[in-house]
């Protein structure tokens, strides 16, 4: 069976790093990528400095903008149905589950996910390190660094390119535990149990 996955990325209005200030979103199918979407986010929270100059998103830009519940709404057929992928997934799993718990929104328990990260040390071991634009220029990816909607392209993209390869991403798929907000079981060994209990 073919898989579906969502590449998306977030940003962030401050060092808490509990709330979104915008989110991209990309959809890839039978290998190909196939449709982009990027929205700034209301994070209904202060911004730091540091971070108005890394995205370019302000607060006066977001406060324009739906706030995560009412997107929630929107996107989470999207995410249900998906495995997640995301570049240092680690960050983008935990801001996602922060943003349900903060506003008391459900979810799956836990969602399967992918790091293009952990994969690209493997499929790519001498490349100088693995950051997202470090992998975006070896591989000739355009790139818009830390806009939402250009990072999860270039996620998608990556994983395309592994898929190219002859990579098989199953090994690496893992779960996030939305509640306790860490990683679980390896997806592999928790799907053989679902299995076993049928």
């Amino acid at each position: 069976m073919t898989r579906r996955y969502l590449a998306f990325d977030v940003e962030t209005p401050n060092a808490r790093n509990d709330r979104m200030s915008a989110i991209g979103l990309t959809v890839i199918e039978d290998g190909q990528v196939k449709r982009t979407h990027a929205t700034l986010i209301n994070p209904e929270t202060h911004f730091d400095d540091f971070n108005i100059a890394l995205t370019g998103i302000t607060p006066e830009a977001a406060g324009q903008a739906m706030a995560f519940p009412e997107l929630w709404a929107l996107v989470r057929p999207l995410f249900d149905s998906c495995v997640l992928v995301a570049h240092n997934a680690q960050f983008d799993m935990h801001v996602l589950a922060s943003c349900l718990r903060d506003y008391g929104l459900s979810s799956l328990d836990t969602y399967p996910y992918l790091c293009t990260v952990r994969m690209g040390r493997c499929v790519y071991p001498r490349l100088p390190n693995h950051r997202l634009n470090t992998m975006c220029d070896a591989l000739g990816i355009p790139l818009d660094h830390h806009q939402a909607g250009s990072d999860s392209r270039a996620c998608a993209f990556l994983l395309r390119n592994y898929l190219e390869k002859g990579f098989d991403p199953v090994r690496f798929e893992r779960r996030f535990d939305m509640y306790a907000m860490r990683t679980v079981r390896p997806y592999a060994s928790w799907r053989r149990e679902k299995q076993g209990q049928t």
